[in-house]
């Protein structure tokens, strides 16, 4: 695990594998950003030049590598572009994207613009996050990521904001091991374990709904997903309280730890990464874990609704009708639209909560990748004023999202000649807005509700960029967290 610490001490004074600055465009080249100015001394003022020599144009996301030559202990300046107007995100990805070109090293010293808190924990959090690895499964040597991160920079809220991102890296790295974790190690049960692990160690309570007592409690969203596999599904409850808290938020999330599609099979090539189909559910338990971390002022209940979607000769069929948690019935005329049959279970479970919010996460739709892309959230709710602050909380916590609207219209396609709705709709568009208008039939009138739909960005299949790896992101961990902070603080 790599670690991070504070230090004020000059760049050029550290022994240290490499040395990160930021460098910006000026005037007819590049300028080093505020933290490189011991460096540029060490260097007889010839940084700028050095670096407008090696091609440095100070482009956001451009990497350049000086070598010292023995000017400073440390043998390489990895200058990172910024950009003209460097935001938060900007030093997130400024501080990963360098370290990722010193992977393997031992020691690297981070010397970026860090003059607020904000920043500070913007880069130290892109820094830990760059850092990811995950390696459970793989034998021989291997490229590590940077052991020790040295953070220059001080000021008022510097230690309490490196302890911050070190909260928030954590948990989004509990969510991308679970999301890479290969499903013949993760069940819903193993799942459960793991939320028992979480809940002992940052004093959750946690209650957990195994097949028997799912099915005498009439969760048939559940049990007939989970009902073709071995693996039986388990709905896990966990619970944060702060004795001045005076909101309460309801975090749910779909955790299909395998999804094959059922009886509607998946062709091959859509198949091999639905171990990714638990995101959601993951994202929920890893900002529980950051939330029993930072106690926030909000009372936060988190669902995990978790099954693993197999054909068998036991399987729910096309036409089955099922009837969810709390008496709605639906006819399922699709096996592989399974993830909203789960989460309409836990969303009506969670309204008995009495929460001032639900937000609901899921690796919903094929359709949200075809409208929104790989790398932003699909954000809908039955309030237009949460659905714009959830896209703002998203945007400050460096989760890109995307309002989507909940048409009224569409309801019609998914009425049912023998159920109250079915699980599809006859008419192919907006599958990602179809999926909402579902859900929203299971959230209890009067309780403000917002669905993400993290289908693309929960799992990268190319190559990694910025702080996000290859495979999985824990996409919508730290928008839940950001989101929860904000009910606290009375502006959601």
């Amino acid at each position: 695990m790599t670690t991070i610490s504070l230090d004020s001490a000059a760049p050029d004074s550290l022994d240290v594998d490499a040395i990160v600055i930021g460098v910006s465009p000026g005037g007819e080249g590049v300028a080093p950003a505020a933290g490189a100015e011991a460096l540029d001394r060490a260097l007889d003022g010839r940084l700028a030049a050095a670096l407008g020599a090696l091609g440095a144009t100070g482009k956001a996301g451009e990497i350049t590598r000086v070598p010292t030559l023995g000017a400073v202990p440390a043998p390489v300046i990895v200058a990172a572009g910024l950009g003209e107007d460097p935001t938060a995100e900007d030093l997130r990805h400024a501080a990963v994207a360098a370290l990722r070109y010193r992977a393997g090293s031992a020691r690297a010293a981070v010397a970026l613009p860090a003059a607020s808190a904000e920043r500070v924990e913007a880069a130290a959090l892109g820094a830990l996050l760059g850092a990811y690895s995950f390696d459970s499964f793989r034998t021989g040597e291997h490229k590590s990521p940077v052991e020790e991160i040295t953070l220059l920079a001080g000021g008022d809220g510097a230690e309490a904001a490196v302890e911050r991102a070190r909260v928030l890296a954590e948990s989004v790295k509990l969510v991308r091991d679970l999301v890479n974790t290969p499903p013949s190690h993760l069940c819903p049960e193993d799942l459960a374990g793991e939320a028992e692990r979480v809940a002992r160690e940052t004093g959750l309570s946690i209650e957990v709904l195994d097949e028997k007592a799912l099915v005498d409690g009439g969760y048939g969203g559940l049990v007939g997903v989970g009902q073709g596999s071995v693996n039986p599904p388990r709905l896990i409850r966990l619970s944060y309280t702060h004795p001045e808290a005076a909101k309460t938020l309801a975090l749910v999330g779909k955790g299909i730890t395998f999804d094959s599609g059922g009886l509607s099979l998946k062709p091959s090539e859509a198949m091999d990464w639905m171990k990714s189909d638990m995101g959601g559910a993951g994202a929920v338990l890893g900002a529980l874990a950051a939330i029993g971390r930072l106690r926030p002022k909000v009372n936060v209940v988190g669902y995990l609704a978790a099954a693993e979607n197999m054909p068998s000769g036991t399987a729910q069929r096309p036409s089955d009708v099922i009837r969810i948690y709390g008496g709605k019935t639906v006819e399922v005329l699709n096996t592989d639209a399974e993830g909203r049959l789960v989460l309409a279970d836990a969303l009506v479970r969670a309204a008995e909560d009495d929460p001032d919010l639900i937000v609901d996460v899921a690796t919903l739709t094929g359709a949200q990748l075809v409208a929104l892309g790989t790398r932003t959230t699909g954000v809908m709710a039955n309030d237009d004023a949460v659905r714009e602050k959830v896209v703002d909380a998203a945007g400050r916590a460096g989760e890109p999202s995307w309002g989507m609207p909940l048409p009224a219209e569409l309801r019609k396609g998914l009425d049912s000649a023998v159920a109250d709705l079915a699980n599809i709709s006859g008419d192919r568009w907006g599958g990602m807005l179809v999926a909402g208008v579902f859900l929203q039939e299971f959230v209890r009138d009067g309780v403000k509700w917002a669905h993400l739909d993290i289908a693309g960005p929960s799992f990268h299949k190319g190559e990694p960029y910025g702080y996000t790896p290859k495979g999985g992101t824990g996409a919508a961990t730290r928008t839940l967290v950001q989101i929860a902070e904000d009910l606290a603080a009375g502006t959601l």
